[in-house]
């Protein structure tokens, strides 16, 4: 049994969807539906042009000269996921994106993070690829003929609280991506909570009820915060307004929301003219609450 309704923590198509299995006698359409299912997960649902995909492991995959998981490693080793997760990517942020790809959940805790970090310093990139899928972890959990899926929202894959908390910092709605979808841009998701091995809390995507998790407060509090006018007004009334930096390139490539979230104290008589001022300088508003 799943934690809570999918649907509500954004994981619906990983409830929905069944893992696939390469099968003797599958037709030539299975076949191609399951190597685009490997390179959705492996890739972290990243779009793949033709002139990037593994024609050669595909095609020996499709005669039976290659396993699943063999084929998986080719991905994984390939210089498209190299330069798209290890060299663009801080060595932590890799690492968690690693486990997501190829085991389906979040790291358990600091120690296992580290000990690929270590890894990666003594025994290179293709040593520490070879570690996740030759483990006994990847065999138990997809054995040599099923692609790896996202198994870490479920609390019975996971070892402990913590790691089922983190792997929502990861994995949010079906059409995120390891690339996109998220304010933090590369940097590592689970940062200090990692560190300090810290759970964090698990809430819903954004809504009028929630601040949500497409929303992200500023690093610098401090200075993302900005009141307008004395106190709350004539009438005693100040609204707290969280904004996000979505479509600011796209906008106004000079707006103040372009590489910070803003949260702004707003009376309320101010309340209208603040509302449009943040929409015609690109910025989005996640929440606006009563102080």
């Amino acid at each position: 049994m799943s934690f809570g309704p999918a649907s509500v923590l954004g994981v619906e198509r990983f409830d929905s969807d069944l893992p696939l299995e390469l099968l003797p006698g599958d037709s030539d359409a299975a076949k191609e539906q399951l190597i685009q299912a490997a390179y959705r997960q492996v890739l972290g649902n990243a779009y793949v042009m033709e002139s990037e995909r593994q024609l050669v492991p595909e095609s020996q995959l499709k005669l039976g000269e290659l396993s699943v998981r063999e084929f998986i490693r080719t991905i994984a080793k390939s210089d498209l996921y190299r330069a798209r997760f290890f060299e663009a990517c801080p060595r932590y942020r890799y690492i968690e994106l690693a486990f997501r790809h190829l085991l389906g959940r979040a790291p358990a805790d600091f120690e296992e993070m580290r000990a690929h970090a270590e890894r990666l310093d003594s025994d290179g990139y293709d040593a520490d690829i070879d570690s996740f899928l030759d483990s006994d972890e990847y065999q138990s959990s997809f054995g040599e003929w099923t692609v790896p899926y996202q198994r870490g929202w479920k609390t019975e894959s996971c070892l402990t609280m913590q790691e089922f908390t983190w792997t929502f910092q990861l994995l949010r709605g079906a059409s995120s991506s390891s690339l996109k979808g998220s304010l933090t841009g590369k940097a590592a998701r689970l940062g200090a909570n990692a560190y300090l091995n810290r759970a964090v809390a698990v809430i819903p995507p954004s809504s009028a009820d929630s601040q949500g998790w497409s929303f992200r407060p500023s690093p610098n509090l401090q200075d993302a915060q900005t009141r307008l006018g004395v106190g709350a007004g004539a009438e005693g009334r100040l609204y707290r307004v969280d904004v996000t930096a979505y479509r600011a390139n796209n906008v106004k490539p000079i707006s103040r929301y372009k590489k910070a979230n803003r949260t702004y104290f707003v009376p309320f008589d101010q309340l209208s003219t603040k509302y449009k001022q943040i929409h015609r300088e690109g910025g989005v508003i996640a929440s606006i609450t009563p102080v």
